[in-house]
């Protein structure tokens, strides 16, 4: 059995895993790029994938870490068989989008509808064909409800809104990630690190905390933290943007 050779990667805006949509759908606006490589006859490959709309980008899980024959879905209280599911947890980890192709410029495929992680490995490009590739009476088993879990609102107190302002003008979007996290409910989850914490629940994204409060079927984020202990803001000279979003904020 011959092994995959990768024919580029894909640059999107996400760089951590629990940052990225969970289907190209709900990252529809999402642009990013597929950077093939040089030197292997991709020029050839690549002519006339601009006339086409969308495409399919089968790609690698490179930073999937072993395989689940079970698997328990975002919107899921239930685990499931890996099969039924799009988890990248798989034996083979590879994974399947369909996306907007906006431009083609030499090697580069600007695309929307982005929902892998900054340097996932692209296997191959098909094109999309509406007329066999859309199945509009498809039965989607467990999935027949299309969202049985509607989405929560999501909203920021005064003193959140300002300290995601100050890391914004800074080169950090805590909103973006801070929404689609929090849009699939309060519970702890795989792919969600919520705890309980005095006053209220704490979700941790990467090296920040948000502090959030709920009610009803909202939920309100009522402040930010740096994730990292004052030893180590005191200690690691690569910290900088903590210590003073610290001294902003205390």
């Amino acid at each position: 059995m011959p092994d995959f050779d990768p024919i580029g990667v894909v640059r999107s805006p996400f760089r951590e895993l629990a940052e990225t949509p969970r289907q190209p759908r709900v990252a529809e606006d999402v642009a990013g790029v597929i950077e093939l490589y040089p030197g292997r006859g991709f020029e050839d490959a690549i002519a006339d994938l601009a006339q086409l709309t969308h495409v399919w980008v089968l790609f690698w899980f490179h930073r999937s870490e072993g395989w689940r024959p079970k698997v328990k879905p975002p919107r899921d209280d239930r685990k499931r068989g890996v099969f039924a599911t799009r988890a990248p947890h798989r034996p083979n980890p590879i994974g399947l989008s369909v996306m907007r192709i906006e431009r083609v410029e030499g090697l580069s495929v600007h695309v929307r509808g982005v929902d892998v992680v900054d340097g996932t490995p692209v296997l191959d490009l098909k094109p999309y064909l509406a007329y066999t590739d859309a199945v509009p009476d498809a039965g989607h088993g467990w999935l027949e409800v299309a969202d049985p879990r509607p989405d929560w609102r999501v909203t920021f107190a005064p003193l959140a809104d300002e300290q995601i302002a100050w890391l914004l003008a800074r080169g950090v979007d805590l909103r973006r990630r801070l929404v689609d996290a929090l849009r699939l409910g309060p519970q702890p989850h795989a792919y969600r690190r919520i705890r309980k914490v005095e006053g209220g629940l704490r979700i941790a994204l990467k090296e920040w905390r948000a502090f959030f409060e709920v009610d009803d079927r909202t939920l309100r984020v009522t402040r930010l933290a740096t994730g990292h202990r004052p030893k180590e803001l005191a200690r690691d000279p690569a910290l900088d943007l903590h210590r003073a979003f610290v001294a902003a904020f205390g």
